[in-house]
């Protein structure tokens, strides 16, 4: 019986390494920060939560939802590493101006949480659920927001609503980007810009022309993000080309040169060389003329050249895009 009541005396919480909670439990079986009914209105839980915290403990998996947090220092200073709140739930909190440098909230719910203004430098987003979070003004330089979002988890392995949690991704990102580019963290705002575009398209009937024209501006130059790609393609593309004018010949001095096997290793190289800068002279309509492409090679002449103009163009685009920010 003694050993009963030992054990109903402690917090049913159990933390990530496995341990239980070891504060005190009510009637119900947990204790007042772990509590699912969530803080009494009636006390000041912004100074409870700073007091508890720095006097060293932990504060994984609070419930801290409907809180008014407003202004609260959370910095743990004089450590490396910031307060640990795990788990934690401020779904619906007002953490408005709110001190959070480097605190480590992963795996948190700040759903429709308001952190306008609040200092989020360093801090840990990982597998946070940030649906509805307001962060106009807030210090989002170097958060870690991990590889994906939670919905980008939840839809990967909940497919019958997948489509749901698209459109919270977007929701999310459109959120996020608008504040980077507030604070001019141009580089995060076109992460999220990205992924925003990348789950709009999800979102687009799967064989739509609507959906494939998506897909190839991504493919082409991440929705104008990713500029190397599009330099990557013009590679690719003129080297595609090269082999194609080296098998089908072109005419140099009347001469129709290309691959062959009466060829020596360096008569075929040479070739090759040939084709390369013809290709690359093609796609990027200089046109000099010392080489003219023969027969059937033509029609590959005129749609590299159409590509290349194309590919020059929305490089263009896309730089000054990235660099006009």
């Amino acid at each position: 019986m003694g050993e009963k009541t030992k054990l109903l005396q402690s917090c049913l919480y159990k933390l990530s390494n496995g341990e239980l909670c070891a504060r005190a439990c009510d009637n119900k079986g947990f204790c007042s920060w772990h509590s699912p009914e969530g803080q009494s209105k009636d006390v000041s839980i912004s100074q409870l939560l700073s007091e508890n915290l720095k006097s060293g403990a932990c504060g994984e998996g609070y419930i801290l939802k409907h809180c008014n947090l407003q202004n609260i220092d959370l910095v743990n200073r004089g450590c490396h590493d910031g307060y640990n709140l795990i788990g934690a739930d401020f779904y619906h909190a007002n953490l408005k101006s709110a001190h959070l440098f480097k605190a480590n909230l992963k795996n948190a719910s700040l759903m429709k949480a308001d952190l306008s203004y609040a200092n989020l430098h360093e801090v840990n987003l990982e597998g946070c659920n940030l649906l509805g979070a307001k962060f106009d003004g807030a210090k989002i330089e170097n958060v870690r927001w991990g590889n994906e979002l939670l919905q980008e988890t939840q839809a990967r392995e909940q497919p019958e609503r997948a489509l749901e949690y698209y459109q919270q991704v977007v929701e999310i990102c459109r959120g996020i980007r608008k504040a980077a580019e507030n604070q001019g963290l141009f580089e995060t705002a076109g992460y999220f810009f990205h992924k925003e575009m990348v789950y709009r398209r999800f979102q687009i009937p799967k064989f739509s022309f609507q959906r494939f024209i998506s897909k190839t501006v991504d493919i082409f130059c991440g929705y104008g993000e990713k500029p190397i790609r599009v330099v990557l393609f013009s590679i690719f593309f003129i080297l595609v080309c090269a082999l194609g004018f080296a098998y089908g010949g072109v005419a140099y001095n009347a001469e129709n040169i290309k691959l062959s096997m009466d060829h020596s290793i360096w008569g075929n190289a040479k070739v090759l060389l040939g084709s390369i800068y013809f290709s690359v002279v093609t796609f990027t309509t200089l046109g000099y003329g010392d080489l003219t492409p023969v027969g059937m090679v033509r029609v590959l002449a005129a749609f590299e050249a159409f590509i290349g103009s194309f590919t020059s163009a929305l490089f263009v685009v896309v730089f000054v895009k990235k660099m006009t920010r």
